[in-house]
């Protein structure tokens, strides 16, 4: 992998998205080929001041779970009446202190300085780890504490969480790049879409 950054002197923090067993072959909510990126983004950590991993952490009764009793089918979409918008509802995965929601277990948790959790709420939906809808995480004053200027971003799925977070990364200013070596999506169609949002909105495509 060839290593090229942006400006250089700029603090950079590499965002690690939902690298969890559920979203990875023989998981709940496997992203084709979600393995693959363990290793590219392990040789890849060496090479930033600081790294970050988030995870889907879900309660039982999250509102993004499709409920056969309310006649509902996973990869359909409802109107979730706290966020005034529909939403994807998918089958159960990442739930709270089970095993399908840790980390997978390649990835080299020394390098990591935090995880950072979100779709805790069971009412709210969060695919990015800045912010669950009009509810703010802390992460963005904490990377600022922490001088980055240059933002990363790479993991599952390019076409939803790793996407929702490039994007809100962005638009808080910070100098923003995907990686898609090291990220992976759960149909070619929303990478392609997702690929086209993110250049509209000026995250850069990091190779």
């Amino acid at each position: 992998m060839q290593i090229q950054f942006g400006e250089l002197g700029k603090m950079k923090a590499l965002i690690i998205v939902d690298l969890q067993n559920d979203f990875c072959p023989g998981g709940a909510l496997a992203v084709p080929g979600g393995d693959d990126i363990v290793t590219p983004i392990n040789y890849l950590m060496p090479n930033f001041d600081l790294v970050i991993a988030t995870q889907d952490w879900h309660p039982l009764d999250h509102c993004s779970f499709a409920d056969p009793d309310k006649g509902q089918e996973p990869f359909t979409k409802v109107f979730n009446q706290k966020q005034g918008e529909m939403l994807a509802l998918w089958p159960v995965h990442c739930v709270q202190n089970t095993p399908g929601a840790a980390l997978h277990a390649d990835l080299d948790r020394k390098r990591i300085e935090g995880v950072w959790q979100k779709g805790v709420r069971y009412d709210r939906e969060a695919l990015s780890i800045f912010q669950e809808h009009a509810h703010a995480t802390p992460l963005d004053e904490y990377l600022r504490d922490k001088k980055i200027k240059q933002v990363y971003v790479c993991g599952l799925a390019i076409d939803y969480c790793v996407k929702a977070t490039a994007l809100d990364a962005k638009r808080r200013g910070f100098d923003t790049y995907w990686i898609p070596e090291c990220s992976r999506g759960i149909t070619p169609d929303g990478v392609e879409r997702a690929s086209e949002e993110l250049a509209k909105e000026g995250v850069k495509l990091w190779i």
